[in-house]
């Protein structure tokens, strides 16, 4: 027998104009993201999307991810 799945997080990154993107990284419960597992192309949007906040994008939340 299997246990409870480890509960999944994302870190969303909203946009603040309509016509703007946001982000989605995966996390821990308190918004922390590991680097070291996100893709090249993931870990550079990642920083950007961390330096255009109240720019570009709203402070990111932490939200219950989708059970995969």
């Amino acid at each position: 027998m299997t246990g409870p799945k480890p509960a999944r997080y994302e870190l969303r990154f909203r946009p603040l104009f309509d016509n703007g993107r946001g982000f989605v990284f995966p996390c821990d419960p308190e918004g922390r993201v590991d680097l070291d597992e996100l893709s090249e192309h993931a870990r550079i949007n990642y920083l950007y999307a961390r330096a255009v906040v109240g720019r570009e994008l709203a402070e990111p939340a932490v939200q219950p991810g989708i059970p995969r």
